[in-house]
């Protein structure tokens, strides 16, 4: 459902398309040997060809092309056997060359499509309209002298793939499930890391607002937003914006502007430039890329099942709910932690323990699954020994909350603590006896009619027993001496 805006003259409709920047997931550069490790020293990882040295020649990173096929396959998109690479000219003091090697009207991927969930369930299809290969800029960093910028060239020439997106995005959860599903797709595939907050992925949002049925209004571009939830609200903030000055009887400039997440508001950066402002022109080191049909369909074989796909499975092999498989699949580590926990186990009780307690308690840690102390084998011992009636569901929460803080085994805690579930009908015939003995009133009041006290009686012979007692033998114990 489209996300609608009401102004004074009616409602206005809003219109986004992204450009995701993801960087290549590869141990050099696009045109150099120069290393690309986050957090290195300044300066450290540059090439005379990323510092732009008079005669030095750029030479293509296999890997790189590789990557960026893999995920064009990812996308469902045209792989073109044939690219050419261009010289894209502005001026940026972290740009040494005063161009950035780019690809412009041929790029190595065409057109595709993404299907996105939305959180009531319905699913949208999403234009891809290319990927292409480009060099990173360096970085300009202005809070480390209050007079002087310092330039980082680490940077520099860092593979990226540009993925842009069809203007289909209709509402800021739109852009935000988009978002969330290609940098899933990228993880998936091993072709970026996808860590916002370091900058290996970020997005430039396009934004434009018209009236129903109208064409396409002027867009602005919010540049370099780097979280998810930073573009759904740039999405948000920057289309209210242009309503207002729509019907204050102003018009929209086409721009770049910035998003400014503490203010909430977007800034004006620069008027935006157009293709011809650029000047570009086919890089003249650099001949035009030819792919191998042969070795493209190879790339293919090779990819790993991806999020789609084992969504449907998880529904048709396990038949979880089409929810529980969209939380289990949006993270490869999760869905492989899952099916360990899994297999030969009930699969609901699985799906439960993960995306329930699980998932919360990683939640508290701040921690992602890679890091979770509770290991998917010791997750599954811990159900075989509901399942074998070691241990009740409730004795199993106290367990697993042993796991979490020490990672042990979960057997091992059953037996230090003493927590191996009561199945002998001597002692709960006896628990049973004392609590009716010590509630003769309520005793009364259940056999006058009242049923629904049975649980209170359940959860006074559980807390005798603490919480030890086998809860099918307690009722079974219970319903025999009430009657």
């Amino acid at each position: 459902m489209a996300y609608i805006i009401e102004g004074n003259t009616g409602a206005w409709e809003v219109v986004v398309g992204l450009e995701v920047h993801a960087q290549v997931i590869s141990r050099s550069k696009l045109f150099s040997g120069a290393a690309t490790d986050f957090g290195a020293e300044p300066n450290t990882q540059v090439s005379f060809i990323d510092a732009a040295f008079p005669g030095m020649l750029p030479v293509i990173n296999r890997v790189c092309v590789a990557q960026a096929v893999r995920t064009g396959l990812g996308l469902n998109a045209r792989i073109n056997v044939v690219s050419h690479f261009d010289r894209k000219n502005y001026f940026y003091p972290d740009l040494p060359s005063g161009y950035q090697i780019s690809q412009y009207q041929h790029p190595i991927v065409g057109e595709g499509r993404i299907e996105i969930e939305l959180a009531d369930g319905s699913t949208r299809s999403i234009g891809v309209t290319r990927l292409h290969l480009e060099q990173d800029a360096g970085k300009s960093l202005h809070d480390q002298h209050p007079t002087k910028s310092y330039i980082d060239l680490n940077r520099a020439g860092v593979a990226l793939m540009e993925i842009v997106s069809e203007p289909d995005i209709r509402s800021p959860e739109e852009a935000g499930a988009y978002l969330t599903k290609v940098r899933s797709i990228l993880r998936y595939l091993g072709t970026c890391d996808g860590n916002m907050d370091e900058g290996s992925m970020r997005a430039d949002v396009n934004v434009s607002v018209r009236k129903h049925g109208e064409p396409f209004r002027t867009r602005c571009e919010v540049k370099n937003v780097n979280s998810i939830r930073f573009v759904m609200q740039a999405v948000e903030v920057e289309a209210k914006r242009q309503v207002e000055v729509w019907e204050s009887g102003g018009t929209v400039d086409q721009e770049t502007r910035l998003f400014d997440s503490a203010r909430g508001v977007t800034r004006s950066m620069r008027s935006k430039e157009d293709a011809h402002d650029y000047r570009y022109f086919p890089d003249p080191d650099l001949l035009p890329l030819v792919l191998d049909e042969a070795w493209v369909e190879a790339l293919r074989q090779d990819l790993p099942e991806l999020p789609d796909p084992k969504k449907a499975r998880f529904v048709g092999e396990y038949g979880l709910t089409v929810y529980d498989a969209g939380v289990l699949v949006a993270e490869q580590a999760t869905a492989n932690f899952f099916e360990e926990v899994a297999k030969g186990r009930d699969v609901k009780t699985a799906a439960n323990w993960v995306t329930g307690d699980l998932f919360a308690a990683l939640n508290r840690m701040g921690r992602t699954i890679e890091q979770s102390p509770v290991s998917a084998a010791n997750l599954g011992k811990l159900l075989d020994l509901m399942a074998d009636n070691t241990i009740n569901g409730r004795i199993a929460k106290d367990v697993f909350t042993a796991m979490v803080e020490t990672g042990d085994d979960p057997a091992a805690i059953v037996e230090a603590r003493g927590l191996r579930q009561v199945t002998d009908t001597g002692a709960i015939d006896a628990a049973v006896d004392a609590v009716l003995a010590a509630n003769p009133d309520k005793v009364a009041d259940y056999r006058a009619g009242k049923d629904k006290l049975f649980g209170f009686f359940v959860g006074q012979v559980m807390k005798a027993m603490a919480g030890k007692g086998n809860p099918a033998l307690v009722n079974e114990v219970l319903k025999r001496k009430l009657s």
